[in-house]
């Protein structure tokens, strides 16, 4: 229960990050742009970050390289996966939780900067 709540805060902090990004940048740009001032409030907050994280992919003992990237890997355990599309779609939910299983990690974000409230663009999902 412990770990949890933890994750718990550690996921509310990120999420307050991204708000602050799409309160001063609104709806409209770029995933990278997003992303790039996502990790300029991480920086400022004191959360370590990796960006555009290469998850390798084997299929039965066949390596098939490092075809997934996760955008954002926050403390070395939530995944952030940044979009701006119009609506986020369950093939957006599938990818994330792809990454998380490849991963070995438990909870992702998954934030579509493209709405008008950030909160109706957020989706916590755990493995």
């Amino acid at each position: 229960m412990h770990g949890e709540l933890l994750e718990a805060e550690f996921s509310e902090r990120v999420i307050g990050a991204a708000i602050e990004v799409h309160k001063l940048l609104g709806p409209g740009l770029l995933e990278s742009v997003y992303e790039t001032c996502l990790c300029r409030e991480f920086d400022l907050l004191g959360i370590s970050y990796e960006r555009q994280v290469a998850l390798p992919l084997e299929y039965k003992g066949l390596k098939l390289g490092d075809g997934y990237r996760i955008d954002l890997l926050a403390d070395r355990r939530l995944v952030l996966e940044i979009k701006s599309v119009q609506e986020l779609l369950p093939i957006h939910e599938a990818q994330l939780m792809t990454y998380l299983r490849l991963s070995g990690l438990k909870i992702g974000l998954l934030i579509n900067f493209n709405v008008p409230l950030l909160r109706d663009g957020l989706k916590r999902r755990v493995l």
